[in-house]
């Protein structure tokens, strides 16, 4: 880990361990489709639906929590997620009719996004541009580890019982309620009431914040195949629910041990160049698993595209607190949470449907032609975003 770790300060690794203790009990998301198609016996193309009302949740969730970010708080909207969260996920697993599962799933995305808008804006609170992204990588680092243990642990889990999950994963939200209470203050920047302008007019204006979100919601399209189409295409080769919890914790893994090593060289890099490059690998790492059909091949795919997802989950975060004004900072951190819900709704119910038409093959073919545009676009916009970097790096030296 980089030896100037320890100058963050202390609610920034509060904050981090929230993200690893909420992203340990992290098991129904990634086995939502199996639970729904082996538990509850829906087909495939139901149980995308279902996870895609998470999607539309989460987008709903990234809008609204951006908003009461900025105009309650950072500390009681994260507050708000954690616990709701908590009560979202015991409802979809004791969901009794599909009326109760959709309501219950919508409600989870809803929750389950509601803090990360807060969080992000926190850390944009507590750090300049320069230091922002080793502390967005780091965060993913956190998430990541707790995920690379969830995983393999909900697949065993899964295998006795489908329900535990559920209520293991409220518990955890509810552990990182309790740290956010204890630990973390409130951040916000105090502003004159005329200052705080309305979030729309001004974001209908700013087109480079508006291509950005277009290129995200594509990318989060390709990267929720991994957690909806990947795992009925491998039940399909006849993998069991418990290879694919072992595929998937390679995500993980991965980047648990690589992005500590890589997080200080990226922030160093060009942003707009490692998003274009990244997007480019998770498109084609996902276009790999046209070739697979066992566990390695698949693995194979996962690792290529989690290196993709290294570059563009640590610039992320960065490039949108850039593109951010001060009094709109959690509605603009927000926008892009909007546009990772939107790629949520769109892979799942795209994916299936495809897998369902025309196959596995074609549903990884059109991800890697799609990473291929998406690096085009991105080097397109680059030149903008470079100049708002500069904007934001003036304004932080001045004041």
């Amino acid at each position: 880990m980089p030896t100037d770790v320890p100058a963050l300060p202390k609610a920034f690794w509060a904050l981090w361990a929230c993200q690893l203790v909420n992203r340990l009990g992290g098991f129904v998301q990634p086995f939502l489709v199996l639970y729904l198609t082996q538990d509850r016996h829906l087909s495939a193309g139901t149980a995308g639906a279902v996870a895609a009302a998470v999607g539309a949740g989460s987008v709903v969730s990234q809008f609204v929590g951006g908003w009461l970010t900025d105009r309650i708080g950072r500390r009681r909207t994260m507050l708000t997620g954690f616990v709701g969260t908590a009560a979202a996920l015991i409802a979809l697993g004791s969901a009794a009719s599909m009326a109760s599962i959709w309501a219950a799933a919508f409600g989870v995305g809803l929750m389950a996004d509601l803090f990360r808008p807060a969080v992000q804006a926190t850390v944009a609170d507590l750090l300049g541009p320069r230091e922002r992204v080793r502390a967005f990588g780091l965060l993913f680092w956190a998430i990541n580890l707790g995920f690379s243990i969830s995983t393999v642990s909900a697949g065993v889990l899964a295998s006795v019982g489908y329900s535990l999950l559920f209520w293991i994963n409220a518990g955890t939200s509810l552990v990182a309620a309790l740290i956010v209470y204890k630990v973390v203050p409130e951040t916000r920047p105090v502003l004159v009431e005329q200052v705080r302008r309305p979030f729309l007019p001004v974001a209908a204006r700013d087109a480079t914040l508006l291509v950005m979100v277009g290129i995200s919601v594509v990318y989060a399209a390709i990267y929720f195949q991994g957690y909806s189409t990947l795992p009925l295409a491998m039940a399909a080769d006849g993998l069991p629910s418990s290879t694919y919890g072992i595929v998937l914790a390679l995500n993980g893994v991965v980047i648990v041990l690589v992005q500590p090593f890589v997080g200080r060289r990226l922030a160093e890099k060009d942003r707009p160049t490692v998003l274009a490059a990244s997007m480019a690998l998770v498109g084609l790492g996902f276009g790999l698993g046209a070739l697979a059909d066992n566990w390695w091949t698949y693995g194979l795919s996962v690792i290529v595209w989690t290196v993709g997802e290294i570059g563009y989950a640590t610039m992320f975060g960065a490039v949108f607190a850039d593109l951010a004004p001060i009094d709109l900072r959690g509605s603009y951190m927000g926008l892009g949470g909007v546009a990772w819900g939107l790629g949520a709704v769109i892979g799942p119910l795209v994916g299936t449907r495809v897998l369902d038409g025309a196959g596995a093959t074609t549903v990884w073919s059109g991800c890697a032609v799609l990473g291929v545009g998406l690096f085009v676009a991105q080097m397109l916009l680059a030149p903008a975003l470079r100049a708002r970097a500069a904007q934001a790096d003036l304004a932080a030296t001045t004041a």
